[in-house]
């Protein structure tokens, strides 16, 4: 089957021009290999789109990515563009998108590799069989409730975040996390705050009464505290992790210990149509910017899901992931990575093992 695809890149700030560029020659060389048309155009967002037009996202920018059949992001936001009272900031570029785009649930995947187990500060033994996927709510709860304020009151500053959920925003979350959970190993964590917030309550709730339509999946409910223990005292526990928007942010952070470095973490954003968004987990990474030495892997492994779940090309998408896994059984190494006298390899040439490998 040849497919043709347009492909919105979006390579932000820091380091996310140096891993996007490597994200689209491994998408071109699976493109050729495989017979597929794949297009390219680039786009600002974040802090260089504040730079170049005083908003972290422009409209021409939203349009571009409406139209694409996917997007590949790299990251935003620096110290150029960080002081806290600014009006303008670079992180409204990507949660702009994610609204405009429909992006409702983020799926991060982390997964120990046999030959980085060293790499992480968690005992060898716990990492044993380290497979979670966890699923993050992205359009409710503190990041978009309303109202958000700040305000002085008796002679004091007063700041208000709203926590809000609507029952349909708990569901499509729920059901995909169940959904995906049917080609694991049928096993649902769900993570919330119930016996202290409503809004916990509300997605308690709405949970149970999705399990109950799944028999051939379990689910459990986790609280958060409990759920930030367990991720590292016995993370092979846990299948699919599910929860709201800030629970989701702080743990899938955590989870990157278990794989030992932030540069390896992919993620998919997905909504019920459109496009879906791709992006490595870590940041900007600005104190390693234009040193030509960031983790490509991040990136790399967001294009393999980018393939399977917005172009529908699982053979693809395997392949991709199958050649990532060889250079780290191989010993190719980043300085993330790496140990004691291994050989550092640069962005590009991370790159170039993993094409070497298609």
């Amino acid at each position: 089957m040849h497919l043709k695809s347009n492909i919105v890149l979006l390579p932000g700030d820091g380091i996310g021009p140096e891993v996007v560029v490597e994200g689209r020659r491994v998408l071109e060389m699976v493109g050729s290999k495989f017979g597929h048309t794949l297009t390219f155009s680039e786009h600002l967002i974040g802090g260089c789109s504040i730079d170049a037009h005083g908003t972290a996202l422009t409209e021409e920018t939203i349009a571009a990515c409406k139209s694409a059949d996917a997007v590949l992001l790299g990251a935003v936001g620096g110290p150029k563009w960080d002081d806290p009272a600014a009006s303008v900031r670079p992180e409204q570029g990507l949660l702009g998108l994610r609204k405009s785009l429909g992006l409702f649930a983020n799926l991060r995947p982390a997964k120990t590799h046999p030959s980085l187990v060293h790499t992480s500060p968690l005992k060898p033994e716990r990492l044993a069989g380290v497979d979670v996927l966890v699923v993050r709510e992205l359009t409710g709860g503190l990041y978009f409730g309303q109202p958000r304020l700040r305000e002085k009151v008796n002679g004091h500053i007063r700041a208000v975040d709203t926590l809000e959920y609507h029952d349909y925003e708990i569901r499509r979350v729920v059901e995909l996390a169940f959904r995906l959970a049917l080609g694991r190993r049928q096993k649902v964590t769900s993570v919330d705050k119930a016996n202290i917030l409503e809004t916990s309550r509300l997605w308690r709730q709405t949970a149970t009464a999705i399990g109950a339509e799944h028999e051939n999946v379990v689910l459990d409910h986790m609280l958060v505290d409990t759920a930030s223990m367990r991720l590292v005292t016995h993370p092979a526990s846990f299948d699919v992790l599910v929860t709201e928007n800030m629970f989701g942010d702080i743990l899938t952070d955590e989870a990157s210990v278990l794989v030992g470095s932030m540069g390896m973490l992919p993620s998919a954003s997905l909504g019920e149509s459109g496009p879906g968004m791709y992006e490595p987990v870590h940041g900007s990474a600005p104190d390693i910017a234009g040193k030509g030495i960031a983790n490509p892997l991040g990136t790399i492994l967001s294009c393999a899901l980018l393939l399977r779940y917005s172009l529908r090309l699982e053979t693809e998408a395997a392949a991709l992931e199958t050649a990532v896994d060889r250079v780290l059984t191989e010993g190719c190494r980043t300085a993330d990575i790496a140990a004691g006298d291994d050989p550092r390899l640069t962005t590009r040439q991370m790159a170039d093992e993993i094409m070497a490998r298609l």
